[in-house]
């Protein structure tokens, strides 16, 4: 059966939610048995994420085949317990790079390249590629940016020409925008949802339903005001108002009818046996909102100045704190603040310390991750947190004071951290970490495979200096295990000290293989530790 699109606009301002609603409408047709996965579209100039500041754009998310993604494809995996691969993040860089390369191979048989439709053309090949190759049944395109955006147009162009072609019932058309309550007034407001749709209408795209963000549910007033204005009928404007978790809205829009519609607009059959999958769905989701006792967490980085820098780490820890029926209350600590401070600490039940690069705030990370050592706190380090635990005991347990990484030192006498070999050549610095899954051995008998219970696991990297091991023996001799390893034991993947109450470092990025109802094994094992 020919895939079936929905295509998920946004208007008024950006961070309305679209990747939520996105997720949310493809949650709902996974539940009703049908073959679903999603699409990014992100119209800005950079290749792909990797080299955006976390602070700007939110945190780097990436993928098993090595894709460094905006972070809506994190929410995508998350919601859909899939793993999706890097295509499924389109950028403006790609789509042009790729329609200039045709042009220089001669592709065009001396045609004048433009916008449409070569541009337009390379952009539908790249969405019908995704639903082609994986067989779906419905493909979920998210497109970035906020309608009259002059990034978002030739996209949105692409979009509109695929209506045309596929038919009204081969593309359904979700615009998310926002109807605000004025605290002065008491009303919701629909003047902004009405001007985003009249410029949606104005480069052709007419939606059939819309998402309408809210602090409290649409009133059927709202609904009829918005309907009347935007050409879309009341039933199909749907509230997205606010709620505690994020999972929990899948549940408001079936409540609202949603499943139902988009199959009548696409002519499918509805929901078959769909009630085991909404079981399942419901446990997960309640498991995050019932909880006995709370957990505090530090949260030891260099970009807490926007939560989303480390979006995946917090639902990791969310979902190791469900797991364990405990609610997880973080507080993202600014590690340039910490410095002589660091005794404030001692209030957590744990302290994590997530990824970074450079040297700005490295002081007091060094300082933390000491710290949990010396006081017995528990301590997860992830990448930098893990590197950065074996430069704290390079300094204060083997009494290097110079102990660095060479990536903020690079005269150190003592560089238990080091540049990759394979990356001492390289000079373009986008795309060339190492970056996606890789195989992992765990080493018997130590904390690692418990935490695991396994001798193998594969999981997702990205960084760019690894662990000298050259300074192995040292470390192991006073009481810090290297736990696993990989490419044939030449790089360090896990540290820690079995005397500690728990002392754990990753190279790779275990947030990224956290589901809802699975929490990735180091969280859990974090967590659980924090608790007792």
């Amino acid at each position: 059966m020919q895939t079936k699109f929905i295509f998920v606009t946004g208007g008024v301002m950006s961070g309305l939610g679209k990747g939520v609603v996105t997720s949310s409408i493809a949650k709902l047709l996974q539940l009703s048995n049908q073959r679903v996965s999603c699409v990014k579209i992100d119209p800005y100039l950079n290749y792909d994420a990797g080299t955006m500041n976390p602070v700007a754009h939110g945190e780097v998310y990436v993928t098993d085949d090595g894709g460094e993604c905006d972070m809506d494809i994190g929410n995508y995996e998350r919601f859909l317990n899939q793993n999706l691969k890097k295509t499924h993040n389109i950028t403006t860089a790609q789509i042009y790079s790729a329609v200039i390369e045709a042009e220089r191979r001669g592709e065009y048989l001396g045609a004048c390249v433009q916008i449409i439709p070569h541009i337009t053309d390379e952009i539908k090949k790249r969405i019908h590629k995704i639903a082609e190759d994986e067989k779906l049944d419905f493909l979920v395109v998210e497109c970035g940016g906020t309608v009259g955006d002059i990034e978002s147009l030739p996209f949105l162009e692409a979009l509109r020409q695929m209506r045309l072609e596929e038919g009204p019932q081969g593309v359904l058309f979700v615009h998310v925008t926002l109807a605000p309550s004025l605290d002065v007034v008491g009303e919701q407001k629909t003047k902004p949802t009405q001007h985003s749709v009249q410029e949606l209408r104005r480069i052709g795209i007419q939606p059939d339903f819309m998402a309408v963000r809210c602090t409290e549910p649409l009133l059927e007033s709202t609904k009829k005001k918005i309907s009347m204005f935007t050409n879309v009928t009341a039933s199909d404007v749907f509230s997205c108002h606010d709620v505690s978790s994020i999972f929990s809205v899948p549940q408001i829009l079936y409540e609202q009818g949603i499943v139902d519609k988009i199959f009548t607009k696409f002519a499918k059959v509805g929901m078959i046996n769909s009630a085991a999958n909404w079981d399942n769905w419901n446990s997960i989701v309640q498991s995050m909102q019932q909880k006995d006792g709370e957990i505090k967490i530090a949260m030891v980085g260099k970009y807490v100045t926007l939560a989303d820098s480390y979006v995946s780490v917090n639902h990791a820890l969310k979902h190791a704190g469900a797991k364990i029926g405990k609610s997880i209350s973080i507080d993202w600590i600014d590690s340039e603040g910490i410095n002589g401070n660091v005794d404030a600490l001692s209030k957590y039940n744990g302290i994590l310390v997530p990824g970074g690069f450079g040297s700005r705030g490295v002081e007091g990370i060094i300082k933390t991750a000491n710290f949990a050592r010396e006081k017995n706190i528990p301590y997860l380090g992830i990448c930098f947190g893990f590197q950065l635990a074996a430069v704290a005991f390079g300094r204060h347990v083997l009494n290097y004071s110079d102990a660095n990484s060479t990536e903020l030192d690079p005269n150190t006498t003592h560089p238990v951290v080091d540049l990759l070999p394979e990356q001492k050549t390289m000079s373009n610095l986008g795309g060339t970490l190492r970056l996606g899954a890789h195989d992992i051995t765990i080493k018997p008998n130590t904390i690692a495979a418990k935490t695991y219970n396994a001798t193998h696991v594969s999981r997702r990297h990205r960084h760019r200096y690894e662990i000298n091991t050259k300074y192995l023996q040292e470390f192991e001799k006073k009481g810090l295990v290297f736990s696993a390893e990989s490419d044939n034991s030449k790089r360090m993947e896990m540290l820690e000290i079995p005397s500690h109450k728990f002392y754990f470092g990753v190279q790779f990025h275990p947030e990224f293989n956290s589901r809802p109802g699975f929490p990735e094994e180091s969280f859990e094992a974090f967590v659980r530790a924090s608790a007792s």
